[in-house]
């Protein structure tokens, strides 16, 4: 008997990524062209995706489907425990999956879900709305848990999905519509906001927010907390890598002498700043003040020990995989979780560095 074929199949024969095979087979964005291939490719391989939607649709399969940017974080990984604990209360079988932050692994991912017929996700979003609407459409149920997809992102990415739209006469870009789906998400606005004021009330003026991926609404919340106008050449971004993030807290600290305090958005940014202004013998907390997002075990085992915004990581796995194993009739809300300042040895009062600019 002839092994049936996989969305993957399709999309290697179709020459597009799985991204594209499943927004065109649940009727999402593509170009003429490129529905007419992957279409014709589908129908010469006998692919049957509708088989797994009615399937979705009609009944529950059970088992839990749960995507995190990376297992080796921390963070990340307490949030996977708490939705691995849930659902072993709840006798459900988890595929648990690692998208490295990357919108196309997690499109392709979805994609091997669906086939799975695996009907319930947790996920950790690193692309934007469209490239969720293909599993939504299936019939599939989604709890957002941390962040919320991106908005305005390129749904084809930037592998050879986009330049095959960009062949076919797409746009490259365009805004994406926000998603009606339940999210579990720590109270990031209030956590931000008391870490500025509190280095605030140490004289601090010249502060900088070390961000990364999905940290759009932290670094909305410390612009606010800093007050209009930001200074923006103090808000940095790194990619997902320890390696993008150590480079862009050692430009910041070169770039920025006159900075006297740094709110580093995750544990890895804080890891990072901590190496950093290591690397560039900036003493912590007299030459600069540093506040990192996330309480995990090795900031109190610093030098000093790092003051933290502690976000409760396990519960928010924990309530995202409850809220999507027990979806009924009723659609679960979108639950914030309180954050919490501790004060631990890494910040100090200003004046910080020696040779920083006249105090703002």
């Amino acid at each position: 008997m002839d092994k049936r074929a996989t969305i993957k199949d399709v999309a290697e024969a179709a020459g597009v990524g799985i991204a594209t095979v499943s927004r065109v087979l649940s009727g999402g964005s593509a170009s003429p062209q490129t529905r007419e291939r992957v279409l014709a490719v589908a129908a010469q391989l006998d692919y049957r995706p509708s088989a797994v939607g009615r399937n979705l649709r009609q009944r529950r399969t059970g088992g839990l489907g749960l995507l995190v940017p990376d297992l080796t974080d921390t963070f990340f990984g307490q949030l996977a425990e708490g939705a691995l604990a849930y659902a072993r209360s709840a006798g459900e079988p988890v595929v648990l999956g690692s998208t490295g932050d990357d919108p196309e692994q997690e499109s392709e991912m979805i994609g091997m879900l669906l086939e799975q017929s695996v009907d319930r996700v947790v996920a950790v979003p690193s692309g934007d709305a469209e490239t969720w609407q293909p599993a939504l459409r299936a019939g599939m149920t989604v709890v957002f848990a941390d962040r919320l997809p991106v908005e305005g992102a390129d749904p084809a990415g930037e592998g050879p999905d986009r330049d095959l739209m960009l062949l076919d006469g797409l746009p490259p870009a365009r805004p994406s519509r926000p998603l009606d789906v339940p999210a579990v998400l720590a109270d990031d606005r209030s956590g931000i906001r008391t870490a500025v004021r509190y280095l605030r009330g140490l004289g601090h003026r010249r502060i900088a927010y070390l961000g990364g991926p999905g940290h759009d609404r932290r670094a909305e919340a410390f612009r606010e907390a800093v007050g209009a106008p930001a200074d923006e050449e103090l808000i940095v971004f790194a990619t997902g890598s320890r390696d993008s993030a150590y480079a862009a807290a050692s430009g910041l600290f070169q770039s920025r002498p006159d900075l006297s305090a740094v709110v580093a958005g995750g544990n890895v940014l804080g890891e990072a700043a901590v190496l950093a202004a290591r690397e560039l013998d900036l003493r912590v907390p007299r030459d600069v003040s540093l506040v990192m997002y996330d309480d995990v075990p090795w900031a109190e085992l610093c030098s000093p020990p790092l003051t933290v915004i502690a976000q409760p990581g396990r519960d928010i796995g924990y309530r995202a995989a409850e809220l999507v194993l027990r979806t009924g009739a009723r659609r679960p809300r979108t639950v914030v979780l309180p954050t919490e300042l501790i004060v631990r040895g890494s910040c100090g009062p200003y004046p910080g560095r020696p040779g920083a600019g006249v105090r703002a």
